[in-house]
């Protein structure tokens, strides 16, 4: 699910700025399962109109997400945020924006909304230090 490379960018980019250098990869076990049997979690599976409207109106200060414990999707990251952004400003249609959106397939990410959730089912397994 997660994307070793990326964390591993992002460590050595944030490590540039403490005074020894060294940057952490910290591993984790989401249990899955139990999570999505005992908690409210929302799951999109694609780029589709329902995640288009739920990242327009989080963007818009809706809080969409507060009726969910766990949120897992696309991101809207650079790839396809112009498509969002001019749905959003009414310059593409809902059926352009998600005909521009097939073109990508999604970079998911888990957002877990609530500390529990965190504390019952994420589960450390150990720290890699990057030199």
């Amino acid at each position: 699910m997660c994307s070793r490379s990326q964390a591993k960018t992002w460590a050595e980019i944030k490590s540039r700025y403490l005074l020894d250098g060294t940057g952490y990869i910290n591993e984790y076990l989401f249990d899955y399962e139990n999570a999505f049997k005992n908690c409210r979690y929302k799951i999109f599976k694609e780029y589709d109109g329902e995640w288009l409207h739920f990242i327009v109106d989080s963007r818009d200060g809706i809080k969409v997400w507060s009726a969910y414990d766990v949120i897992e999707g696309g991101v809207a990251n650079d790839r396809v945020i112009d498509t969002v952004e001019a749905f959003k400003a009414g310059q593409m249609s809902e059926e352009m924006a998600l005909q521009e959106l097939s073109k990508h397939q999604p970079n998911n990410q888990i957002c877990i909304l609530k500390q529990e959730v965190v504390d019952k089912y994420l589960i450390f397994q150990k720290s890699v230090i990057l030199r």
